[in-house]
């Protein structure tokens, strides 16, 4: 999704529009925060907050210009976190998945408040009434009314909800890192991906992607790998970039490499989705460099 790109609103909605684009551009970093702790990923997150991006600007002709904008947009971000853990079953996973909540803090975010790094990183055992209450109250400073707001409840129930979550976090120990380990099949795939890529063959690397294959480069593109100019992008970058197989905080990945003084190093990410032995989705994290950054641990 590119909200720039979009159709341009004119007459008196459009400077409604713009103060939207200029929000959202500060407040990206802290929704992705919020989003990637919710979610226990880092790119799960950023998924999120591109879904709530998109459901924020097809509404934003409905907002009530006498509000401020960030709560209503962190209240659209929450309900797709709760939708995620809902549909995914994160919740029922959550013990194992939160050594992967990474640590995405922008120079502008607010400090950690109630609570430690290393404390903040547990969030993910919590259910996520709980896990909302206290990001929102102990990492992002909502007022107990805020967050009432923000999750649609009461500020008894927040009030509960936090208390319940302080006596849990206090009481637990960090969990185990997760092993997520790719099929044999995804593995081949991916490297193949890579070699193809690296060697700028790009018919090889088309014979790896189905026909159908849906392609989303945030925030850029959203449709087939056939009716984008992905590759032709890719070989037109002005500096010294690779690809190689990796993962990010434990999830299998193709890392994009970017040339530094002395050596390679972790830019962006690809994930892929692959069915038998083609590839039919690429999500590509290239211009949304706080993902990468918000890793715990990247390796290749």
């Amino acid at each position: 999704m590119d909200l720039n790109q979009q159709a341009e609103p004119s007459g008196p909605v459009e400077a409604r529009y713009l103060s939207f684009l200029e929000t959202i551009s500060s407040l990206r970093p802290s929704l992705h925060r919020y989003c990637a702790r919710m979610t226990g990923s880092v790119m799960d997150g950023e998924d999120v907050v591109q879904e709530a991006l998109f459901e924020a600007y097809r509404k934003l002709d409905k907002f009530d210009e006498s509000r401020p904008l960030k709560p209503w947009l962190f209240r659209i971000a929450h309900n797709r976190c709760i939708d995620f853990l809902r549909q995914r079953g994160v919740r029922d996973e959550a013990a194992t998945a939160a050594a992967a909540v990474p640590d995405v803090a922008s120079p502008h975010d607010p400090a950690l408040l109630g609570i430690g790094k290393a404390v903040e990183h547990l969030v993910a055992v919590l259910p996520p009434k709980e896990r909302a209450s206290i990001l929102l109250k102990d990492v992002f400073d909502y007022s107990l009314e805020e967050i009432a707001d923000l999750t649609d409840s009461t500020v008894g129930a927040v009030k509960a909800a936090l208390n319940r979550a302080r006596t849990k976090l206090a009481e637990t120990s960090p969990p185990a890192k997760p092993a997520r380990h790719a099929s044999p099949e995804l593995k081949r795939i991916m490297q193949l991906y890579v070699d193809r890529f690296n060697r700028r063959d790009w018919d090889g690397v088309r014979d790896l992607i189905s026909a159908d294959a849906r392609l989303n480069v945030f925030d850029r593109f959203a449709g087939k790998v056939a009716h984008s100019p992905y590759f032709a992008n890719y070989e037109r970058w002005p500096w010294p970039w690779k690809l190689a197989a990796g993962d990010v905080d434990g999830e299998p990945v193709v890392l994009i490499l970017k040339r530094g003084a002395d050596a390679w190093t972790p830019y962006s990410t690809i994930r892929f989705g692959v069915v038998g032995q083609r590839i039919e989705r690429i999500v590509d994290y290239i211009h949304c460099p706080w993902v990468i950054e918000a890793a715990t641990v990247v390796s290749s």
